[in-house]
Formats: structure tokens, C-alpha cells, sequence
């Protein structure tokens, strides 16, 4: 005889839709499936997602922003010292022996020939007049030298080179040419001047009278 068919049976892990839950039990209720967490809202005085901190500003310092002092002006140049002015009084005709024993000092004291110039306002010296008698080429050549004392005449006084030591033995010429004479003569000396004349003549050019 033939068997009846088996009953299926039912698990309770498979239930459908359709299925009511067995008496007596509960259902757990689904947990929530997590997800992506929202974004936290930004902090104040943070800047959110996707904006840039602006760079810091740079400050300048004070002492930058003030503007550079102007440079101060370096000391002054030191004045050019004037020549000293000696004043050995003579007469016309004793000028020439006074500037003489002058240079006689002068190279006793140690003062190089080649270092003294001696001028004459009238007459030449008679070293010079000897030497021009041979042409003034060679005259001249023992100017440029500078190896001894180099005697000339007022008229030469434009090419007559400057020395440390000139003396002027006032010998004659009118006061006019002597006005125009002597501040040339200074200004040929490096450092001393000696005239020999009348006192009274020379002070009213140079001003020599202290």
C-alpha cells in the first residue's frame, strides 16, 4: 500500500513574507546599518572645507617704514695754510745784500738750494745776468734742474716755478709794479715769504704790520 506523502516541514530560519511569527516569541527589532557620519559643522573661527587661511600680513617694523635719514656731510676740507710772511727791512739800494745773507741762513739751517727762489724787483742779480750772458736756454735749464738757488727778475716771475722758500730783495721799480708784484711772489712760496725792503711799502701791500 502505497505510503502518504511527508509534510514538509517548516524552519523557522526561512521565513517569508507571509509567515507570521510563533506564538510566544518576539522578533528582534533591525539594527540601522551605519553610514557615512555627517560633516561636523566648523568651528568658529576655523575656516570650513575647501577655503584657504588667507597668508599672515606682514607687518613692517617701524624703524623700516620711517624713511633713511640723509647722509651726514663729512667734515670739511682743511684750509690750504697760507704762507708766512717775513719782512726784513732794507733800503733800495742794501735790499739785494739782505736777501743775500738771508739765503745764507736759510741753507745754513738746512734748507736745500734747490728749495729757495730769489726775486729782484729792479736789478738783476748779478748771478743771473752772468747766466742769461750764455743764452737763455741754458739760464732756464738750471731752473728746471732744482739743484741750487735760482735767481730771477720780476718780469720772469710768470715762468719761475713755485718753491718752498722765495725772497724778494725789493731793489727799485715803481710802487705800482710792487702792488701787482708781491701777492704773485706769495703765491710762488709753499711756505715762507721774505721781502727785504722799506717796511712802509711792503706793509701797505701785503699788510704785514701786526
Amino acid at each position: 500500500m502505497p505510503l502518504p506523502p511527508e509534510e514538509p516541514q517548516i524552519h523557522e530560519s526561512a521565513q517569508g513574507p507571509s509567515v507570521a511569527p510563533a506564538a510566544g516569541r518576539v522578533t528582534p527589532t533591525p539594527r540601522p546599518v551605519p553610514g557615512p557620519r555627517p560633516a561636523a559643522p566648523p568651528r568658529p573661527g576655523r575656516p570650513g572645507p575647501g577655503v584657504r587661511p588667507a597668508p599672515p600680513v606682514q607687518r613692517v617694523p617701524p624703524q623700516a617704514a620711517r624713511p633713511a635719514a640723509p647722509a651726514r656731510p663729512g667734515p670739511p676740507a682743511p684750509a690750504v695754510a697760507r704762507p708766512q710772511v717775513q719782512l726784513i727791512p732794507a733800503s733800495a739800494e742794501g735790499a739785494l745784500d739782505a736777501a743775500e745773507e738771508a739765503v745764507d741762513l736759510l741753507l745754513d739751517t738746512g734748507r736745500a738750494p734747490g728749495e729757495v727762489l730769489l726775486l729782484t724787483t729792479g736789478d738783476p742779480h748779478p748771478w743771473a745776468a752772468h747766466e742769461l750772458s750764455f743764452g737763455a736756454a741754458s739760464y732756464w735749464a738750471q731752473h728746471d734742474a732744482k739743484d741750487d738757488v735760482f735767481y730771477a727778475t720780476a718780469d720772469s716771475l710768470e715762468r719761475a716755478s713755485g718753491r718752498p722758500v722765495v725772497v724778494v730783495a725789493v731793489n727799485g721799480g715803481p710802487d705800482a709794479a710792487l702792488t701787482g708784484f708781491l701777492p704773485r711772489a706769495l703765491a710762488k712760496a709753499g711756505v715762507l715769504l721774505i721781502v727785504c725792503g722799506d717796511p712802509q711799502r711792503v706793509d701797505g701791500v701785503l699788510g704785514t704790520k701786526g
